[in-house]
């Protein structure tokens, strides 16, 4: 397995024979460029924004000094691929939208954005001159003392030659010796940048390119796939109560007309008497099942939406019930469904243990968010996971990013809140 950055090839055998001292040293020079430039460029943005600050040469300056990072960020992750095989995935998210505005709002809300600011001036005030000094260190001073005999061979009079301007050499033997010297220097050198430029770009990595943008990624995936299931399962509902309505649910009302036709053609008597029950446990078998299929998904919340919906349980609700809701049109079916069973479980609780005389729907869609109130005059108490069924809808709300809440006093009233975040999907 090859060697992905310069701590794992240091851990092997003729690290100083491979390439990676030459990637490092490049990485280091390149480093030590790019921020002598940075800080230059720094310099006069800021200069030029401090004077000219009451214009708007000045705010565009200023403004361009804050996003410096995002170039000079896209350039390190370039150059980390000298000494750091392991990909540098760009933080930053794409635009909404087209246009220059999106983009600049987009990215100044962005904390990557502020992390590579922090990274470009950083790199312009401390790391470009550790990375000259790393690599004069690691290369150019073993580079000098390893020349000591060319230095002498090319001197005016061949006799003396000054090793890095410290100590003079004059006879051929130390100059050889010298010479020795600096190839070992050479072979430290090498660890030397080694350790000079993966610490760097290990650095570099945190701040422009943390590894944790992977699971980020992997987080969006399962936000995804959590909604994707939410909507098969939706769907799958939606397929029951349609087999049930159309299958089981007819033959169940042809079944009922059939008893019924008997029981009129039966003459008194005990078979006439089977016959009525069956008929009448017929029909209860067929008001059970249309109860169920509305439950499972009510035809009016394919058909309708929402507000019909909402306003067809509160028509079948056992306590009267007052709705107000202000929708701009349909919305996803996820949200839809789970908002409408919300409101159904939560009169269905007031019917049950509140006591209410009156109840009150109401909500609509603001801020991209959907919001519902159920409200009763009811005696109050109600706790989540006692029984209520309140915990299994703040579970199904949360899915969808949502929130439930739950105020009830006791001597009440109770207040039921509910927030999906949506977008409308037609008028």
């Amino acid at each position: 397995m090859q060697p992905r950055n310069p701590w794992q090839a240091m851990s092997r055998p003729g690290y100083a024979l491979s390439p990676w001292p030459w990637r490092s040293a490049g990485y280091l020079l390149t480093g030590a460029v790019t921020g002598a430039v940075v800080l230059v460029g720094i310099v006069v943005s800021v200069v030029a924004g401090g004077v000219l600050a009451l214009v708007l040469v000045g705010f565009v300056l200023l403004l361009g000094t804050a996003l410096a990072g995002i170039p000079v960020a896209r350039l390190e992750r370039w150059r980390l691929r000298l000494v750091d095989r392991d990909p540098a995935p760009d933080p930053h998210l794409p635009p909404a939208a087209p246009g220059l505005r999106v983009w600049l709002t987009v990215r100044l809300r962005e904390r990557a954005t502020w992390r590579e600011l922090g990274h470009a001036l950083l790199c312009a005030g401390l790391l470009w001159p550790v990375d000259a000094l790393a690599l004069a260190a690691g290369l150019l001073l073993p580079a000098a003392v390893t020349a000591t005999p060319l230095l002498m061979a090319t001197a005016g009079d061949g006799r003396e030659a000054k090793v890095l301007k410290l100590w003079t050499v004059t006879t051929w033997p130390a100059a050889v010796a010298a010479a020795l010297l600096g190839i070992v220097l050479f072979a430290l050198g090498a660890y030397l940048l080694g350790v000079a430029a993966g610490a760097r770009a290990g650095l570099t990595r945190l701040l422009i390119a943390p590894r944790e943008t992977g699971l980020e990624a992997r987080v969006t995936e399962l936000t995804r796939s959590r909604v994707r299931l939410v909507e098969a399962f939706e769907a799958e509902r939606r397929r029951i109560e349609r087999d049930l309505h159309d299958g089981a649910q007819q033959r169940l009302v042809a079944l009922t007309m059939t008893l019924g036709l008997a029981r009129l053609d039966a003459p008194p008597g005990p078979l006439a008497d089977r016959l009525a029950r069956a008929h009448d446990e017929a029909g209860r078998a067929l008001r059970e099942l249309r109860e169920l299929i509305h439950g499972i998904h009510p035809q009016v919340l394919a058909d309708y939406g929402l507000g019909a919906a909402v306003a067809d349980a509160a028509d079948r609700s056992a306590v009267p019930v007052d709705v107000d809701l202000e929708l701009p049109g349909r919305l996803p079916t996820p949200v839809e469904a789970a908002a409408y069973f919300v409101v159904c479980e939560a009169l269905a609780n007031v019917a049950r243990h509140s006591g209410a005389s009156r109840a009150r729907v109401d909500g609509g869609h603001r801020d991209g968010r959907l919001l519902l109130e159920v409200r009763d005059d009811g005696r109050g108490g109600a706790r989540a996971g006692a029984g209520s069924g309140l915990t299994g809808l703040a579970d199904r709300v949360s899915v969808l990013d949502g929130r439930l809440t739950l105020s009830s006093p006791v001597g009440g009233p109770t207040l039921l809140r509910v927030e999906i975040p949506c977008a409308p999907c037609s008028p």
